[in-house]
C-alpha cells in the first residue's frame, strides 16, 4: 500500500510521476475523465487550520469521483485522548483513504502503520510534502525543468517547509540554499539523511546571488506563537525585498506558500509583484494533490 508520508521516503520515479499527471489533471480539469475514487469516503483529519490545503483537498477529491469526510480533530475521541492507533483501526473500516493534518510526524506514520489504508500528510511540524511538489510543479510551468536550478529558501531554514525542500533537491538533483539565522537552521542530522547539494548559510545576499527562485514561509508557524516576539526579532533581515530580488537573476520567480505576511517575510511590492506566481502556487495545489490522490489508488 502506498502512502505520502514525507519527500523523504518518496522515490524519484514516484514525484516525477505525479508531477507528469498533474499537468493532465490541470488541462483537463473540465472534461469527462475516469473518476478512481468513484464509492470511496475519504476523511481529511485536521488539528490545524487551513484554507488552501483543506478547500483543494475536498474539492480534489470529490473531482475524483470519491466523497470527502472533514474531521476536526478536537471534534472527535482523538481530541479526548483516544490512540492515534485506536482511531487509525476504526477509521480504516469504515474509510479508503486519509489526509492529515496535525503537529507530529509520528502521529502520521502510526495512522498510516495501523489504519491499513492510503495516508497522506498534509502537513506537520516535520514535513509538507504536499506543498513542495506544488511548488516544483510551478516552477517547472512557469521556466522548465527544476533539475540544475537554484532554489532559495529565505527565513526560518528549520521548519517543514526547508525540510520537504532538502529531500526534493536530493531527489530531482537542484541546488538549494537556504539562507537562515543560526537559530534556525536545519539539523545536521537532516542534511546528512538527505544528501543532495544543499547549502545553509546565515549569509542572506550571498544565498540569493544567481538564483533562479526565492522562497519564503510565515516565521511564526503554527503551533509557535508563543515564541512570536523571539521569532520575529531573530529573524528580522531575513526577508525577501526589492533589494534581494536584484540579487536573483533576472528573471527570477518569487514564491511564498501562504498565508503571507507583508512587512516580515516579504515586502509588498515584492508579494505584489509576484501575485501572479504565488496564486498559480495555490491553484497548483488542486491539479497536483488530485495528482497525488491518484498515484496512491492505482
Amino acid at each position: 500500500m502506498k502512502h505520502l508520508l514525507s519527500l523523504e521516503t518518496m522515490s524519484r520515479d514516484a514525484m516525477e510521476a505525479v508531477l507528469r499527471d498533474a499537468v493532465a489533471f490541470k488541462q483537463q480539469r473540465r472534461a469527462p475523465s475516469t473518476q478512481p475514487l468513484k464509492g470511496q469516503t475519504w476523511a481529511l483529519i485536521f488539528s490545524k487550520s487551513s484554507t488552501r490545503t483543506r478547500v483543494s483537498f475536498e474539492v480534489g477529491i470529490h473531482e475524483l469521483g470519491g466523497r470527502p469526510l472533514f474531521l476536526n480533530a478536537n471534534d472527535i475521541q482523538l481530541g479526548r485522548g483516544e490512540p492515534i492507533k485506536d482511531t487509525a483501526r476504526v477509521l480504516g473500516r469504515m474509510l479508503h483513504g486519509a489526509v492529515i493534518r496535525t503537529f507530529a510526524q509520528a502521529d502520521v506514520e502510526e495512522f498510516a502503520q495501523y489504519s491499513g489504508i492510503p495516508t497522506i500528510n498534509a502537513l506537520t511540524d516535520d514535513e509538507h510534502p504536499c506543498q513542495v511538489l506544488t511548488d516544483i510543479f510551478t516552477f517547472q510551468e512557469k521556466r522548465g525543468p527544476i533539475q540544475g536550478r537554484v532554489v532559495t529558501f529565505v527565513g526560518d531554514g528549520a521548519c517543514n517547509m526547508p525540510v520537504s525542500w532538502i529531500f526534493a533537491a536530493a531527489k530531482l538533483g537542484f541546488e538549494l540554499r537556504i539562507a537562515a539565522p543560526k537559530e534556525f537552521q536545519p539539523a545536521e542530522a537532516i542534511l546528512k539523511r538527505a544528501g543532495g547539494n544543499v547549502v545553509v548559510t546565515a549569509d542572506l545576499q550571498a544565498a540569493a546571488d544567481g538564483a533562479d527562485m526565492l522562497y519564503t514561509d510565515v516565521w511564526v508557524s503554527m503551533g509557535k506563537e508563543a515564541e512570536a516576539a523571539d521569532r520575529i526579532r531573530t529573524l528580522q533581515g531575513y526577508q525577501i525585498n526589492q533589494s534581494l530580488l536584484h540579487r536573483a537573476k533576472p528573471n527570477a520567480l518569487v514564491m511564498h506558500c501562504l498565508p503571507a505576511y507583508r512587512g516580515k517575510e516579504i515586502d509588498e511590492a515584492t508579494f505584489e509583484g509576484h501575485a501572479d506566481t504565488i496564486f498559480q502556487q495555490a491553484e497548483n495545489r488542486l491539479h497536483v494533490q488530485k495528482s497525488i490522490v491518484n498515484w496512491l489508488v492505482t
